[in-house]
């Protein structure tokens, strides 16, 4: 089983205009309302590939409810909290004509000590019997970067592989924990370690603690890189740029990574992709393939949570490289 984990989720919101003019008005046909935050996304994903997953999420107020309505219907295995705060919006506009989306996110209410310290425990317990766990998304008042680390060290101890994808001092906080893996994209690598480059950024957490780093670069692709072949990161893009929805291709990535680790020899380890041998380093390219061409299928999409069917298509086209990275 793998266990998603979204401290601060979101009612999605999302429509779809033929071009959107700032400041004009625009007539749309129906949006669309469901479940999501970066957590739930990768669930979503996982789900709609066969995995057995659960997703965990605090829940409340009026906007909680057609949360919790609407991921009661998807068939997704979950477990909600209920908290006093209502559950945020996130409300994204796509551009049909460049494919762009426009997204505002609201903050989301904070968690009481009492909340947080329930989540925290909640996570514990549900994960210590899953072969890995994926934390994401934003960081609600309330659930402090402490706590984030606390969950990951603990389930570490337990032996079980944890997915960071989150930004700011929690994405350092996770690293120091020992994180597995982490998520960053470009533009939270840069703000986190204050490193340009995404190379040394990713060097950087890795040598705070985590293991494994895999940096989303849009449409440039994406960067793996490992504590074990930590002088040669590898890189992985399609050879042309997708036109579509890409509010869900990082979760996308996600997903693909707490795939990877769930499918190793050894469940709940991770030792194939933190090996420092030649079978460690073609999973590490495999899970670049994946994670690439899994990104990409989500562009594709209208919707965050959904692979294109043309995903194995799309795995077939991606240029995996190896590129030195500087120490």
């Amino acid at each position: 089983m793998i266990l998603t984990v979204t401290p601060n989720p979101a009612l999605d919101l999302t429509w779809h205009v033929d071009r959107l003019v700032p400041g004009a008005t625009h007539r749309v046909a129906a949006g669309a309302a469901r479940a999501g935050g970066k957590g739930i996304n990768v669930a979503r994903v996982l789900h709609g590939e066969r995995h057995e997953v659960l997703a965990l999420a605090t829940v409340g107020g009026g906007t909680g409810d057609e949360f919790a309505g609407e991921l009661g219907a998807s068939g997704i295995r979950h477990r909600l909290l209920p908290v006093a705060g209502p559950t945020r919006r996130s409300v994204a506009i796509v551009d049909e004509t460049n494919g762009e989306a426009s997204v505002l996110n609201e903050h989301g209410a904070g968690l009481t000590p009492a909340e947080s310290a329930t989540l925290v425990a909640t996570a514990i317990g549900l994960g210590r019997s899953a072969r890995t766990v994926a934390i994401c998304g934003s960081l609600p008042p309330g659930f402090e970067p402490d706590g984030l680390a606390a969950l990951v060290a603990e389930l570490g101890e337990a032996g079980v592989p944890v997915v960071v994808d989150t930004s700011g001092p929690g994405l350092i906080a996770a690293a120091r924990a020992g994180a597995f893996a982490l998520k960053p994209n470009r533009e939270e690598l840069a703000a986190a370690t204050r490193r340009e480059s995404p190379a040394d950024g990713a060097l950087a957490l890795l040598e705070l603690g985590a293991r494994l780093v895999v940096v989303s670069l849009g449409a440039e692709g994406l960067m793996v890189v490992s504590r074990a072949d930590a002088a040669a990161g590898i890189r992985a893009r399609l050879p042309r740029v997708l036109r579509g929805n890409a509010t869900g291709a990082g979760d996308a990535a996600v997903a693909a990574i707490a795939a990877a680790l769930a499918e190793e020899p050894e469940p709940g380890r991770g030792r194939e992709l933190d090996a420092a041998t030649p079978a460690g380093a073609e999973a590490r390219a495999r899970l670049a393939r994946r994670a690439t061409a899994w990104s990409a299928a989500a562009v594709l999409m209208p919707l965050a949570g959904s692979l294109s069917p043309d995903r194995g298509a799309l795995e077939a086209e991606v240029v995996v490289t190896t590129a030195e990275v500087p120490a």
